[in-house]
């Protein structure tokens, strides 16, 4: 199967799910591989506010919901909720879903970057996607908000749960709480509250 033709497949579940059109959100399989993978984390007030973790994985952008947003204290294991596959474009997504559509609700850019996979086995790298397939995979985040390492654990194959770690190094601190003391978009410097009203307004 062609690259393109797996993207599109991997796809399939964000474009049954929504009318772009409608929701003014990126269209299933844009978005173009960059050299170096990225990651965006995208603080999304739907109702519950919550922060959606997403890494560049070939071709896509593999998802979770974190209910608690990402923490830099290695004590705080933070619930991750897999979700649906977004294309790569979704990275650059700031704006309002309207009323009525899945997801609806404010989406702030809250950190983004690159990151390179650190998840070694004993013969070398393992693969991204054969990392998210054995349920365990470490990436390491050069964000501007979050730097340095993460832990991702599978915790339930029903559920999709994972939970989402700090992990111990240099950029990890306990005294931080960035969820609580930097809520602005690194992309726009906008907050919710302002997001929701420049588009109300346009």
């Amino acid at each position: 199967m062609a690259k393109n033709d797996r993207t599109e497949e991997k796809l399939a579940e964000y474009r049954a799910k929504r009318d772009v059109s409608r929701s003014g959100e990126p269209e299933a399989g844009a978005g173009q591989d960059g050299d170096t993978p990225c990651f965006v984390i995208q603080k999304h007030d739907a109702g519950n506010l919550h922060y959606d973790f997403r890494l560049e994985v070939d071709g896509v952008l593999k998802s979770w919901a974190v209910p608690k947003g990402p923490s830099t204290d290695p004590r705080d294991k933070r619930l991750a909720i897999a979700t649906e596959d977004h294309p790569l474009d979704y990275a650059g997504f700031e704006g309002v879903i309207p009323e009525g559509e899945y997801g609806a609700g404010t989406v702030l850019i809250w950190d983004h970057g690159a990151y390179e996979n650190i998840t070694w086995k004993e013969d070398g790298l393992r693969p991204m996607a054969e990392a998210f397939e054995t349920g365990h995979a470490l990436v390491w985040l050069h964000g501007e908000k979050l730097c340095g390492g993460y832990a991702l654990q599978r915790i339930d194959d029903d559920e999709g749960q994972w939970l989402l770690v700090k992990m111990d190094d240099d950029a990890a601190d306990a005294r931080r709480n960035p969820v609580s003391t930097e809520p602005l978009s690194v992309t726009s410097g906008r907050d919710l509250d302002d997001i929701a009203e420049e588009e109300q307004d346009s």
